[in-house]
């Protein structure tokens, strides 16, 4: 593949994945998830999943980067939006 697409690849996968860093730091930070759709994030969290494991099947590293570090990111707002939704508190 030539170095002007994988270069795009990266970009895209670094402008994307890093858009999630301010909510996850949020809510990191205060624990509040109240305004954050249970199904939303449940259905999204599946998406970079499998995104993830069709970048593994194209072995496509931009694809791996971006959706391995999202799907670390997704994955740990929406345990807390679990949590705290057994809890009562969102």
């Amino acid at each position: 593949m030539p170095l002007s697409i994988e270069l795009i690849g990266y970009v895209a996968a670094f402008l994307t994945s890093f858009a999630f860093l301010p909510q996850a730091l949020m809510v990191w930070r205060t624990n509040d998830t109240k305004s954050i759709s249970l199904g939303m994030y449940s259905l999204f969290t599946l998406g970079v999943a499998l995104w993830l494991t069709y970048g593994f099947m194209l072995m496509s590293y931009p694809l791996i980067a971006a959706n391995s570090f999202t799907l670390v990111l997704a994955s740990s707002i929406l345990v807390k939006k679990i949590n705290n939704t057994r809890r009562g508190e969102g």
